[in-house]
């Protein structure tokens, strides 16, 4: 944690607000991308505390809501403090610039909870506040922060979107019997947080195969959200359920490489095997989701979880580590980091 200035407000008042910043971000996961979703606590100088939250693009960020929310209620905001999730952003896109509209207020105190990789900020917010005598506080609840805005932070440094590759399995790692049938291997609980997970994504991929064989429509149906972008790995038949949809052909860095160009910050990838096992193989994947059903299909006939080969050692085997376990109705959620990376999410 960095800041200037000798502040006598308490580190635990600070991250309480923090806390609710993230709150308030979560609040609204779904409706700002490809803005980063960021929350925003502002402390009149009195005591009184108005929240903000991003808004769809084209709308307020969250500072600036809160700053409106304040003078809508008719409270002096000069001499504010704000705690926000994102440093606050120094450059003119379809809004103007936050620095400049908390300058402009006269908050002389911002709480922010980790730094902005986009190339447009990247401290350049900070470093302007604190140019102009304000005192910055830089780290509250960082991991939190963190993994919250991971999608976007990842897309940011890289260019490309955050992965997030989702299985269903038996006990015995079973993702189809043998005669293709797959439906329902989890409960209505795991289903519905499929669809949830979907409304957290910019974007659904599958391979054309997955069309041909379940022919799904990869809607949000089951909670409130928007759609997703369905994108296709080759060509999906006419007539199938997915249109309309993206269909993209070559290598996957290509396929990433496009989406993130268009402004895609987090896919969601739910198969088949065999796409499954060439996201994996490649080292693309961020983050894994399992849903594992208390069932046993037996034997070694059903479809597995990947195609192909596999390591040919239990020392070459991929070693990841598990950041969350859940209980959905009868089955198991379990959210799997890849060894190394910081467990980090979409929401």
């Amino acid at each position: 944690m960095t800041t200037t200035g000798a502040s006598a407000v308490p580190a635990a008042e600070d991250e309480r607000r923090m806390r609710r910043a993230v709150e308030l971000a979560a609040g609204v996961r779904t409706r700002t991308s490809p803005n980063p979703w960021v929350g925003a606590v502002l402390v009149c100088a009195d005591g009184t505390e108005v929240e903000g939250a991003t808004e769809p693009p084209g709308g307020h960020h969250a500072e600036a809501q809160a700053l409106g929310r304040a003078r809508e209620a008719g409270l002096d905001v000069r001499g504010a403090t704000i705690v926000t999730t994102l440093e606050p952003c120094s450059h003119h896109g379809r809004t103007p610039p936050c620095v400049d509209t908390l300058l402009d207020a006269g908050v002389t105190r911002v709480v922010v909870g980790v730094l902005d990789p986009d190339p447009h900020v990247s401290g350049r917010g900070v470093d302007r506040l604190r140019r102009a005598g304000v005192d910055v506080v830089v780290g509250v609840l960082g991991p939190e922060v963190e993994s919250q805005l991971a999608a976007y932070l990842h897309h940011r440094r890289t260019g490309r979107p955050w992965v997030t590759l989702k299985l269903a399995a038996t006990l015995d790692g079973r993702t189809a019997a043998p005669d293709g049938s797959s439906r329902w291997i989890t409960g209505e609980e795991a289903r519905t947080d499929v669809h949830r997970e979907r409304a957290h994504h910019d974007a659904v991929l599958v391979g054309a195969g997955t069309v041909r064989t379940d022919d799904p429509e990869l809607t949000v149906r089951h909670v409130e959200g928007r759609d997703p972008l369905r994108v296709v790995l080759g060509r999906a038949p006419e007539g199938a359920r997915v249109h309309p949809c993206l269909q993209l052909s070559g290598g996957l860095d290509e396929v990433l490489d496009q989406l993130g160009g268009s402004g895609v910050l987090s896919v969601l990838v739910e198969g088949g095997a065999a796409v499954a096992s060439a996201f994996h193989a490649a080292g693309l994947v961020d983050r894994y989701l399992l849903y594992v059903a208390p069932a046993l299909l037996g034997g070694d006939d059903g479809r597995p979880v990947f195609t192909g080969a596999g390591a040919p050692t239990m020392a070459a085997a991929w070693r990841g580590r598990f950041t969350s376990v859940d209980h959905l109705g009868p089955d198991l959620r379990l959210e799997v980091a890849p060894a190394g990376a910081s467990a980090a999410g979409v929401g």
